[in-house]
């Protein structure tokens, strides 16, 4: 008799097999899951310096394209109206670290020095048994506190062969500073105590001024002719704070910003000397590949002529290159951390954020820099990868920087302080339904006089409008409609039909200052 199983019974055979095979599989991914689930979450925070929003393609800009910072959007979430709350550097840091608007964290303006002993998300988390890092561009004038490891550039850094100041001790790195920046963020996770949480801070300086690419780059863009903004001629009618700013592309030092600095010394401007000591910095390598460069386009410079618009057009043209081979360098480097964490396994498990310490204007209104209330500074990108726990796709709330301290406090599993001003993302990242959540933002600009000369001012910002108040040495509203105005050019104040829209706006503006506390500081400046 043969031993020989029939077709049918073979089919059954197999689909058992079939049937266990998958059940082991699923429980083990299951399994896999709640463990990873079950572990504290990591926290890679990657913030630039005055990187906008429009140069970045996840943001559909449209002037370049940034693969590797697209890929958090693309595995994570993308929040389309996430803005700061002092658009400067150092106090947008200040905020960042102790979740308090400036004038309860004691960081206003640029030159103050910040407060180390007070209580910021790193000491909290360092407390709950993370490993804590700091490296890159710090800005904050005081060493950092609450890191077990810190590796920071003084001051504003340099792009070429920078110092680091490394747990005090300080030296000179042969190299470019975004790479420079990518190589201690990756020894620092490589060498880390394997069994600990981690959190790492990783600041880049680029791309702020004076924007100095990476010899890699220095002639992407070369052929590329960028569109100027709609306002780019802005007359700044009815607007007297922004049309007395110092702000503008036709106040460029043509040899620090436009990189015009030829060797006979023809072209002068009032940042000569200090672009000087920047570009001295070069080894000869470095030196040969930016001469290489930039020769040309200072002969073309010298015997053009230009002037009026064509002028105005080609500085506008100039600064987009080099602004964005700037970017093109931190792209990279972005690319280097996310490949780290998925060759070792610690993609699942690893917050990632990529943002910005505030926008930056593109040419709009014909500007550079930032500091205004307008959007092109006001807003930043904020993009976030956690894929064991958020859903993919976008956030159109109203978030600012305020809210990142508490959010990652309460991904780790730590009390918020109640002194935080800001509310927790979690739940928005996790896809849970709010009940209610802010309906405005409040905002508050104070280095006047200073750099750029933008006039001290506090605002407003809901769904649709925006209130504008500046003061100090001026008093002037201004009232936009974002739906029908977004590049805010029209300044509705006082005008008929607004009356309604501008007592509710008022209403909240007051109701936002007491909230926040703010109500001492507008009255002593």
């Amino acid at each position: 008799m043969s031993n020989r199983k029939s077709p049918f019974a073979l089919f059954h055979i197999c689909l058992i097999l079939i049937g266990l095979i998958l059940i082991v599989g699923f429980s083990s991914c299951k399994e896999e899951k709640v463990a990873i689930l079950n572990k504290k979450p990591n926290i890679i925070y990657i913030m630039t310096d005055d990187h906008g929003y429009q140069a970045m393609s996840a943001y559909n800009g449209g002037l370049n394209e940034t693969p590797n910072i697209d890929r958090i959007a693309k595995n994570g979430v993308k929040f389309t109206r996430s803005f700061v709350t002092n658009s400067i550097c150092s106090p947008s840091r200040a905020v960042m670290l102790t979740g308090k608007f400036s004038h309860l964290n004691g960081q206003q303006i640029n030159s103050q020095k910040f407060d180390g002993s007070q209580m910021t998300f790193p000491k909290l988390l360092q407390k709950e048994g993370y490993q804590t890092a700091m490296i890159g561009k710090w800005h904050l004038g005081s060493d950092p506190t609450g890191f077990d490891y810190w590796n920071i550039l003084p001051g504003q850094g340099d792009y070429y062969n920078p110092d680091f100041n490394e747990m005090g001790n300080k030296s000179r790195v042969e190299g470019y500073v975004t790479g420079l920046i990518t190589k201690f963020s990756l020894d620092w996770l490589k060498n880390r105590d394997q069994e600990k949480p981690f959190a790492m801070l990783m600041h880049h300086k680029a791309p702020h001024r004076c924007w100095m690419p990476d010899t890699t780059y220095l002639e992407k863009y070369n052929d590329v002719k960028f569109p100027l903004p709609d306002n780019f001629y802005d007359d700044y009618e009815n607007r007297t704070a922004a049309a007395s700013q110092k702000m503008h592309i036709k106040d460029f030092c043509p040899v620090n910003d436009l990189k015009m600095y030829d060797k006979e010394g023809e072209i002068d401007g009032p940042l000569r000397k200090y672009f000087e000591v920047q570009i001295n910095r070069m080894n000869p390598e470095q030196r040969a590949a930016w001469d290489k460069a930039y020769d040309k386009e200072i002969e073309y410079f010298k015997n053009a002529n230009l002037s009026g618009k064509e002028l105005m057009e080609w500085r506008y043209q100039r600064y987009l290159e080099d602004y964005l081979r700037c970017i093109a360098s931190v792209d990279d480097s972005v690319g280097e951390i996310l490949d780290y964490l998925e060759e070792n396994g610690l993609a699942e498990n690893t917050l990632v954020v990529y943002t910005s310490d505030q926008g930056f204007y593109l040419g709009e209104h014909g500007w550079f820099d930032k500091r205004f209330m307008y959007e092109e500074s006001f807003r930043t990108p904020l993009l976030m990868q956690l894929p064991s726990r958020f859903k993919k796709g976008r956030v159109d709330q109203l978030v600012q920087n305020i809210d990142y301290a508490p959010t990652f406090l309460e991904l780790a599993g730590v009390e918020v302080p109640e002194e935080m001003q800001g509310e927790s993302l979690l739940p928005i990242l996790e896809g849970k339904e709010i009940p209610k959540w802010r309906e405005a933002l409040y905002y508050h600009y104070y280095e006047y006089p200073g750099p750029h000369s933008v006039k001290r001012h506090y605002g407003v910002r809901t769904d649709r409008y925006k209130l504008i108040h500046f003061y100090n040495n001026i008093d002037q509203w201004e009232l936009y409609d974002l739906k029908e105005d977004s590049t805010e050019m029209h300044n509705l104040y006082g005008k008929e039909g607004y009356a309604e829209i501008t007592e509710d706006l008022h209403a909240k503006l007051e109701g936002l200052r007491e909230q926040y506390k703010d109500t001492v500081a507008l009255e002593t400046n």
